[in-house]
């Protein structure tokens, strides 16, 4: 049997790649976690209802999207660039967690403390990105808001999330919520949101 050799090595190219679209802890971890059902997509999107984070897009658009993220992972700064063109067509409410290294807490709180969330966003991203870091932690942080960033962690765990960014949605045009876990290029956010 001859198999041709060039699909066949893109499709476990893309396999191998697949896991690369979203950050998370190590497998051994989630392991020992008990098994739990997940929430439906309108129970997730309830349950994201109640984190805390901070919002930009258009304030008044009928579609809200929730984005827990971690601030080391670079899938997240990708998510954050990619979802920029598309803000004037829907709101994002961008949620803090702790999960991937011990600087995410205290740099999720950072920007929430932020006079300007979006701009330590930004300057996040671009840091990640360009395998900076990250934003730089004050030596003091507000207890209500790394309080605000626990948690959101907890809320990521009821959502039995395992990576970031985890996105939460309802889609615009057939109204179905849902739960993504990974980066998408504009184009696939767009597709995703039914924007």
């Amino acid at each position: 049997m001859n198999i041709p050799r060039r699909p066949l090595v893109l499709a476990l190219g893309a396999l191998a790649l697949a896991p690369l679209a979203a950050c998370s802890k190590k497998e051994d971890e989630a392991a020992a976690k008990p098994a739990a059902r997940k929430p439906s997509g309108i129970e997730a999107y309830a349950i994201a209802q109640r984190g805390h984070g901070f919002t930009i897009g258009a304030v008044m658009a009928a579609n809200t999207v929730y984005v827990f993220f971690d601030t080391t992972c670079p899938h997240c700064a990708e998510l954050w660039t990619a979802s920029q063109p598309l803000l004037n067509r829907l709101k994002m409410v961008w949620m803090p967690i702790g999960l991937l290294r011990p600087q995410s807490g205290p740099q999720g709180a950072t920007i929430l403390a932020a006079p300007d969330p979006a701009k330590a966003m930004t300057e996040n991203e671009t840091s990640v990105l360009a395998r900076g870091g990250g934003i730089s932690v004050p030596s003091s942080l507000p207890d209500d808001i790394v309080q605000k960033v626990k948690d959101n962690t907890g809320l990521f765990q009821q959502l039995q999330g395992d990576s970031v960014p985890l996105i939460v949605y309802r889609h615009a045009v057939s109204g179905e919520h849902g739960m993504y876990a990974g980066a998408l290029d504009s184009a696939g956010l767009a597709t995703l949101l039914g924007l």
